[in-house]
């Protein structure tokens, strides 16, 4: 019965994300004619009126943001979390999902008690002195509200929208359900790849829509910042967190994006935009551990110019060779050198066997020429960074989703720094964090703690060396050594020798029944008919059946050319 419920639900979900297409048409941005025909006929079954070309001045991109807009919540993350992956989806759309707005009326105030009796199982009233029924801030999937406690600490109460969590479960399973239908039209090698879009997607949304996993992020940022006074992380109260409802300390500051049309002098906006950018660069080469938003609404600026960082659903993390590979390739693009680029690359695991190495050395070359007798201060890590992942896009390198966030990351507090202070120089700044982080790899101590836990897993190795050998000589003595083989990527060409074998087997039936009936003509054996010997009749038009169908076969399948 519930099963059944869902799906008419889902049934009637569909319906509304199809009206919606059609609103804006959108039924053929995929420019594939198989899915076309498809959405034609669903239009004519669900679509009624709608204003013929009524945006038809808009351009696609701009149209599907529209559209993901008016889908609500779910197209709202995804065309936001999507903005960030130049290397998922074409890049004029990730230029105009980042604009996308959470444009969400806030939700009333009965839902908010009647989440926080379900969660605590007491009254807004038996938790806080004062809390505040309008909320300070409304997105797609919560809502902000300022309270204080019995101590008289003043604090943020971050509230999940009401069956928010339902809603978009049932939406990325009709994603899910489209795409594989999608993935049956696309044409092989097409480089958009629309089920890694939604499996990227569903990772994501789940960390955001879980209280406590941010909660937990809030904490490590905490303690990562602790001996840092030029930085603000919110403090989180446990003991009012669930995974719908996140208590944590009030910050009283202004928007940096805000901070130009401040009319206070107390604020310094070199210092400001120094601080923002040392402050990613620390959890991008020190803490392995960065912010994965950091757009202007979730920094604020507090008295002394001391930074806030704020929601921290979407975090990434990269390890230390990782942390030590990004440095390299800095300081490689710093100093213009190419092939220490090629072999960084190479290193990372994310140039593959199956790329054209030869081609993709001369686009990074020409990349670095471009670059060359340019001061450090006329570099822009923003415009560095999208060149390297359009030479990475060409080439369909499959980039890491947290170091696409970590690019975008930087590009973000770029731009920030830059409209605060014209003068300010992102690369200056990153320069002494990946020279340190290098420093520190390298040092005597951690190439000492290296050596010591290589030397303590070969010591393990020659411990049980001894014995797996005796028991691979004793294997082969007694014939029990098997050596599996599994084969990748050739499925295609197993199904056309099955097929050429079935048809030469088929043709070898049909020869045999000829030959065979030619023999019973000849020894004119009987029963006959019409003067024929019937068996040998048979044979002969079996024979004929058999070869009419392997033709037909062989010409459906387009391969007798």
């Amino acid at each position: 019965m519930f099963n059944l419920k869902q799906k008419y639900k889902n049934f009637k979900r569909v319906k509304e994300i199809l009206l919606v297409l059609s609103k804006y048409s959108l039924g053929y941005f995929l420019n594939l004619p198989a899915v076309e025909k498809y959405f034609k006929i669903g239009k004519k079954i669900f679509v009624k009126k709608i204003k013929k070309d009524a945006f038809g001045r808009l351009t696609i991109p701009q149209r599907t943001r529209l559209a993901c807009e008016e889908l609500g919540p779910t197209f709202v993350k995804l065309g936001q979390i999507l903005s960030t992956r130049p290397d998922l989806i074409p890049r004029e759309f990730t230029e105009e999902f980042s604009k996308l707005q959470d444009n969400v009326p806030p939700f009333a105030f009965f839902q908010v008690e009647k989440l926080f009796e379900e969660e605590f199982g007491k009254s807004i009233d038996e938790l806080f002195v004062e809390f505040n029924d309008r909320p300070v801030a409304a997105a797609s999937l919560s809502q902000v509200h300022k309270a204080k406690l019995a101590n008289g600490e003043v604090v943020a109460v971050k509230i999940q929208r009401p069956n928010i969590k339902e809603r978009i479960k049932s939406d990325i399973s009709i994603l899910f359900d489209l795409v594989k239908f999608m993935e049956k039209k696309l044409v092989n090698g097409y480089i958009y790849q629309p089920m890694e879009i939604v499996k990227e997607f569903s990772r994501t949304i789940k960390q955001e829509l879980d209280f406590v996993s941010e909660g937990r992020n809030i904490d490590k940022f905490r303690i990562n910042f602790k001996e840092n006074e030029a930085v603000c992380i919110p403090k989180v109260y446990w003991q009012l967190t669930t995974p719908k409802i996140l208590t944590m300390e009030y910050i009283n500051g202004v928007k940096i994006s805000d901070v130009n049309k401040s009319k206070n002098s107390r604020f310094d906006k070199k210092i400001i935009s120094a601080r923002g950018a040392d402050m990613i660069l620390k959890q991008i080469f020190k803490d392995g551990f960065f912010h994965g938003d950091p757009h202007p609404g979730n920094i604020f600026v507090m008295k002394n110019n001391v930074v806030a960082l704020l929601d921290f659903g979407m975090v990434g993390r990269v390890d230390e060779d990782t942390m030590a590979d990004m440095a390299n390739l800095l300081i490689a693009t710093i100093e213009k050198d190419a092939d220490k680029i090629i072999k960084i690359l190479e290193k990372m695991d994310i140039v593959c066997s199956d790329i054209n190495l030869k081609e993709l050395k001369i686009e990074i070359k020409n990349f670095v020429d471009k670059y060359y007798g340019i001061s450090l201060k006329q570099l822009e890590i923003g415009v560095i960074i999208e060149e390297i992942l359009e030479i990475m896009i060409h080439h369909q390198i499959k980039i890491p989703s947290d170091l696409v966030l970590l690019s975008k990351s930087l590009v973000i507090i770029e731009w920030v720094g830059r409209d605060l202070d014209p003068d300010f120089d992102m690369v200056s700044h990153a320069k002494p964090f990946a020279k340190e982080l290098l420093s520190k790899k390298y040092s005597i101590i951690n190439l000492w703690k290296k050596g010591r836990a290589t030397t303590e897993e070969l010591f393990d190795f020659l411990q049980i060396f001894p014995k797996e050998f005796s028991l691979l000589i004793k294997s082969l003595r007694k014939g029990e050594f098997n050596i599996n083989f599994q084969h990748k990527g050739l499925e295609r060409l197993i199904l056309e020798i099955d097929r050429a074998s079935n048809r030469l087997s088929f043709s070898m039936i049909i020869g045999s029944l000829i030959i065979g009936s030619s023999f019973v003509i000849q020894a004119n054996i009987g029963p006959f008919i019409f003067g024929y010997p019937a068996i040998g009749i048979i044979g002969y038009l079996f024979a004929s059946f058999l070869g009419l169908f392997l033709i037909i076969s062989i010409l459906r399948s387009g391969k007798w050319k």
